[in-house]
């Protein structure tokens, strides 16, 4: 047997779990009505279907949602799980519910008791290893070699994490930071410091045994612990072997407006889109059989990713057109992103702006945020 078909194999023991208790406080302008899992992103997408392509591209096909917040918009987009080819007989997608209703806030979500009650899939899941992770870690990554890692060190929990410059450490915020040893060993963890003391940022993607993880909550709960990441993995580095995996490849990680407007514009960039997209394997995302991007006589696009479903009667420069988008004639739009069924009147101008779903700019009217603050328009307003 080859050493690739193995560990196909090997994966097929891996089951995945999708932790959607994550703060958004900082990304409330456009999460008051979807958990951020269900974020637009890069024209087609929305955040949750990264780490859905990645597990089925990595072979993992056992796949359950710990639900939170307001969860109908994402149910609403990964229905059956059949464009993740995760529409199955036998293991596929499931819907975890969540015991909680009202958004996830701070830094220490209480997502333990929802792991807690839904300690029955876990336990009837038929896969030796569990993945988890939550969604606002946007990359391309087939995880062989993290589970390679993870026998080789023999390790009880590994955590993946992106090492960063030390300039691009201190604008961090709301992160995980890890500190380890020359072996990859984990001694430390900060969760949300003010002093970030690391250049490793957690990317919230923990592999275990499946056991590991059953008895972790149980202990943890029984004990009155709420919050994952605090009470089942940093009070646990003594007495478990966690280890950190390092993940060479690009990293967006989407925590406030400023780095989503970021990291959504250097999808602009063909390097980091094509990385993105297509390294480890291609991004799947919901169908919706729209005819392709109609460009009129007068349409002026450049350097821009334009979704189909989207007319274009002005100009677009440096921006992200999602699905349904209507530019009118002499309008124009200018680093910036308009989500799905937005529309720019004639004349209208639009620069370094972030246009939630529905929302309409009537005729003549200009609109000019800066490059690191754009102006955000909520759903559906009409300006």
């Amino acid at each position: 047997m080859s050493e690739a078909k193995g560990m196909v194999i090997a994966m097929k023991n891996m089951m995945g779990l999708i932790n959607l208790h994550e703060n958004h406080d900082s990304l409330r302008e456009i999460t008051g009505h979807r958990p951020l899992a269900a974020i637009p992103f890069a024209g087609r997408y929305r955040l949750v279907d990264f780490v859905l392509s990645n597990f089925i591209n990595s072979g993992i096909t056992n796949v359950g949602i710990l639900s939170a917040g307001n969860f109908r918009s994402l149910a609403d987009h990964i229905r059956s799980g059949k464009e993740w080819d995760l529409a199955r007989k036998r293991d596929g997608l499931f819907l975890l519910p969540s015991l909680q209703t009202g958004t996830v806030q701070g830094p220490f979500p209480h997502d333990l008791a929802d792991f807690f009650s839904n300690l029955d899939y876990i336990k009837s899941s038929r896969q030796q290893f569990v993945l988890l992770s939550g969604s606002r870690s946007v990359c391309n990554i087939n995880y062989d070699e993290a589970y390679r890692f993870h026998l080789d060190k023999n390790a009880d929990i590994t955590v993946l994490y992106k090492e960063y410059e030390e300039e691009k450490v201190k604008r961090l915020s709301g992160v995980t930071m890890l500190g380890t040893t020359d072996d990859g060993r984990v001694v430390d963890m900060e969760i949300c410091p003010v002093n970030v003391h690391s250049n490793k940022l957690s990317m919230e993607m923990y592999l275990m045994d499946r056991q590991l993880l059953i008895d972790l909550v149980d202990a943890s709960v029984s004990r009155g612990g709420t919050n994952f990441a605090r009470d089942c993995i940093m009070k646990n580095l003594e007495n478990l072997k966690v280890y950190g995996f390092p993940f060479q490849g690009y990293l967006a990680r989407i925590d406030s407006m400023q780095n989503y407007f970021e990291h959504s514009m250097r999808l602009l960039i063909p390097e980091i889109w094509q990385e993105i997209f297509f390294t480890n394997g291609s991004i799947y995302t919901k169908v919706k059989d729209e005819a392709p991007a109609k460009y009129q006589r007068d349409a002026q696009v450049k350097s821009s990713l334009v979704a189909n479903g989207s007319v274009i009667a002005g100009r677009v420069e440096n921006s992200i057109l999602f699905r349904g988008v209507k530019i009118h004639k002499d309008a124009r739009v200018t680093n910036s992103i308009i989500m799905q069924k937005g529309e720019i009147g004639p004349g209208a101008v639009i620069e370094n702006a972030i246009c939630d779903k529905d929302v309409k700019i009537t005729a003549g009217k200009k609109l000019k945020g800066e490059i690191n603050h754009p102006i955000v328009i909520e759903k559906g307003t009409v300006i």
